[in-house]
Formats: structure tokens, sequence, C-alpha cells
């Protein structure tokens, strides 16, 4: 099963968390209401050197892929 690169999560338990969980490499979870990042991933000293410079980016695009969901509810 193939699934979308960025997929939208909630939980009643944390009702005003928004979470968007990315599913390609490297795996995550971002809450978008304080930005906190879960990795999915165990990476080495290399990977982890990338993955700092990379990190803004990803949260660029997750809000990014959430702000476009929204539109695209409020649009129907």
């Amino acid at each position: 099963m193939e699934f979308p690169k960025y997929l939208l999560g909630d939980n009643s338990d944390y009702p005003t968390a928004i979470f968007v969980i990315h599913t390609a490499f490297p795996r995550f979870i971002i809450n978008l209401e304080n930005d906190e990042v879960q990795w999915l991933e165990d990476f080495d000293s290399q990977d982890q050197k990338e993955l700092e410079t990379e990190t803004e980016n990803f949260i660029r695009e997750a809000s990014e892929f959430y702000d476009r969901e929204i539109d695209r509810y409020e649009d129907d």
C-alpha cells in the first residue's frame, strides 16, 4: 500500500493538538500546536547533522500541507 507523503491526525486526548504525519524517510510526527517533532527513525551521528539543517524545511512543509488541506475543507 502506498501512502501520501503527509497525513493529518487528531486525537481526543489532545483536543488542541494538530498532528501532521510525514510518511516518507525520515518519518516523523509533528504537533503544529507547538512544533514538537517525534522522529520515527533511528539516526546515526552523520544523519543527525543533516536532520538539524533539514528540520526547519520539514516543519515548513508540514505547515503548508496543513494550510492547503484546511483551505480545501473550507472550499467544500
